[in-house]
């Protein structure tokens, strides 16, 4: 019979006294020890960072591909900032790395893509190739392929700016638009980030516009072949890519006979559906390629200057800009729902009276952006599921996300006042169980989304087509779905359970879809696994704690780098919220009082700066594996209190093993 492993969140943090002295649960009184005054100065300073409206927003930062498109962005539409350009000029020169490229990551390799749009931006607000690091980037960029072997993103990027010619990217004509659901592809069978970009490329695809581009920049330097005598833009291999790229030279030789109504009514249909979806201030999709293509697509439309809606698509895009007093960047998005639900379970789990009242003004934020009734496109598939979701940025109305909705129930349903959030937990369970997949887990944004055939067009280089389930994403749903423990809900949760068996490495540890890597997988089903009632003499819970053991560092932390995605694990510097991760996996099986978690929790009282939170310039998190990276700045920031915080409540309440 397996031991029980404690709930993390169901027991309260010691309280302080009428004289402000902490008190255990069994009244013995406590000294003021490290441990406390840790907590209570990370919660201060946590709390400092909250909005008078209630949410937590950190930084969202990705590699520099991002700003330097910001910057191809303004010179296509002839519309510089010369003050922001500058600025961003010295984010993309300070990121440069030592092989003379810029990577996907700090602290990684080289990446091709990446380092042609830095040097093109960079070229594009006047630096002279003949500056040091240009020549630098240049000899990097050519010693791996030179600018024709960029990924198809980049390739199209540069065919707007007429760098290399329109038979360098794939044939993705406006027609598509049209095509059934049961053709083999259709914009209802990929992800939600890639129906949201496509949809205006296709128009910019299909009509080809060139930049403006004010100083006529080019970039010829980079091509190791003149760009337009490359015959060998597509290098994957297999035979289902040589059916697609046949299909993809049959699309171009039948183009011209396309009649011109056909055209028109599929923009028609692609303009229509990107207006739609909007999404006001927020953006197209509110990610970022898919604003910045909805606005160059309006604009090669014909939308005016003045247009209303161009208008808010370029506000949209400046309300991602971080803009400080030397340099600046653009975000991917924005993460308020995420943020803010992670840093309510941190306070939750401090169980004090001010943690209470900040975890409060969160959450009753959070109910007002509840998705109720609103469209979107999960709907294609299930139509008759009512809604309940939640988006991860401020508004995203047509794409809630699983993840999002399952942290934000969790954190409602342990609220100081429960029954004020009833009936939004309620429809949050009801939708997360309505969007299982067949195989039993879930995915981000979609319910099996698993045409995995389509990650071989050669639209599809990047291998991200696709949403299919993951396990950090349905154990973030096992966790609310066992916690709550509906009856109705009992046979979503079994099969889910035995989806993250099935997912289990042969190491012990689980992979990471949406946080670096094996140890946020290993955390995420971990803590659903307690919930769950899934306890330390499990078998696949003894293979994950002795697999978190031996990835312990000798300084006590844990470290993983994004290289995991693409080699075998292995050990790295430790990170706080790393080392975060893996002391709340280990308190979540019942390990708080072993002799790893003491070192966990001390190496995180060490690793705080003098303002009482952490610091990591590590990315900490893919947006896909392999392709592209995020730092959620709040990781460190939220993590590592909750993880103290739970290991305080559990070490001192006696009951862990």
């Amino acid at each position: 019979m397996s031991r029980i492993a404690p709930k993390p969140g169901t027991y309260p943090a010691p309280q302080p006294d009428a004289r402000g002295e902490i008190v255990s649960h069994t009244l013995r009184r406590i000294t003021d020890t490290p441990l406390d005054r840790a907590i209570v100065e990370a919660r201060d300073a946590l709390i400092a960072r909250q909005d008078r409206h209630g949410y937590w927003l950190f930084e969202l930062e990705a590699d520099c591909s991002i700003p330097a498109e910001y910057i191809m962005m303004m010179h296509f539409l002839d519309e510089i900032d010369a003050a922001l350009e500058t600025k961003i000029g010295r984010y993309l020169r300070s990121a440069q790395a030592g092989h003379g490229g810029w990577p996907l990551y700090h602290g990684g390799d080289f990446n091709l893509s990446c380092s042609v749009k830095a040097y093109y931006a960079l070229k594009l607000a006047g630096d002279s190739p003949d500056a040091a690091h240009m020549a630098r980037a240049r000899a990097a960029i050519l010693k791996h392929g030179g600018a024709a072997r960029v990924n198809v993103f980049t390739r199209i990027a540069l065919a707007l700016f007429a760098q290399i010619p329109w038979r360098g990217v794939p044939y993705i004509p406006v027609e598509i638009m049209l095509l059934p659901r049961w053709f083999p592809f259709h914009l209802d069978k990929v992800a939600y980030w890639s129906r949201t970009v496509m949809v205006p490329l296709f128009i910019l695809c299909t009509r080809k516009p060139v930049a403006k581009n004010p100083r006529d920049v080019q970039i010829r330097e980079l091509f190791t072949t003149p760009p337009e005598e490359e015959r060998n833009y597509f290098r994957r291999k297999g035979l289902l890519t040589k059916l697609f790229l046949a299909a993809d030279r049959l699309g171009r030789l039948i183009d011209p006979l396309i009649p011109a109504r056909m055209r028109e009514r599929a923009t028609h249909l692609a303009e229509n559906w990107m207006l739609e979806r909007l999404n006001g201030e927020d953006g197209l999709g509110a990610i970022f390629p898919a604003m910045v293509n909805a606005l160059e697509a309006m604009v090669v439309l014909g939308y005016a200057a003045a247009d209303p809606r161009r208008v808010t698509a370029k506000q949209a895009l400046q309300k991602l800009l971080v803009v400080g007093p030397s340099s600046a960047y653009c975000q991917p998005c924005v993460s308020p729902i995420w943020d803010s639900a992670l840093a309510v379970l941190a306070m939750q789990e401090i169980g004090d009276a001010t943690s209470s009242d900040a975890s409060a003004r969160a959450l009753d934020w959070l109910q007002t952006r509840q998705l109720l009734d609103e469209p979107g496109d999960w709907r294609m598939d299930r139509p008759a599921l009512a809604g309940g979701g939640w988006a991860f940025q401020f508004a995203n109305s047509y794409y809630p996300d699983l993840d999002d909705t399952a942290v934000v129930a969790w954190a409602m349903h342990q609220a100081r006042e429960p029954g004020r959030y009833a009936e939004s937990v309620r429809r949050a369970l009801d939708w997360l169980v309505g969007m299982q997949s067949e195989d039993g887990g879930f995915a981000a944004f979609d319910a099996d989304n698993t045409c995995y055939y389509l990650n071989m067009i050669p639209f599809a280089d990047h291998g991200a087509l696709l949403d299919p389930p993951t396990s950090d994403v349905t154990a973030r749903v096992v966790t609310v779905l066992a916690r709550i423990g509906r009856p109705q809900d009992k046979k979503a949760l079994d099969r889910a359970i035995v989806y993250l068996r099935e997912q289990q490495e042969p190491d012990g540890s689980w992979f990471g879809r949406w946080g670096t890597n094996y140890i946020y997988g290993t955390w995420s089903v971990m803590t659903a696994f307690a919930q769950a009632r899934i306890g330390a003499d499990d078998p696949a819970v003894r293979r994950a704690v002795d697999w978190l053991k031996l990835q312990q560092n000798s300084d006590g932390g844990w470290g993983e780098s994004n290289d995991t995605y693409a080699m075998p694990a292995q050990k790295t510097a430790s990170t706080a919220y790393q080392s975060a991760w893996a002391l709340l996996a280990l308190l979540g099986a019942g390990s708080a009082r072993s002799d790893s978690a003491r070192r966990g929790a001390e190496f995180l009282l060490r690793a705080r700066q003098a303002d009482g939170l952490w610091r990591d310039s590590s990315f900490t998190a893919p947006g896909f594996p392999r392709v592209f990276y995020l730092r959620y700045h709040g990781y460190s920031a939220y993590f590592p209190l909750w993880a103290l915080a739970a290991y305080r409540t559990l070490t001192r309440r006696g009951i862990a093993h």
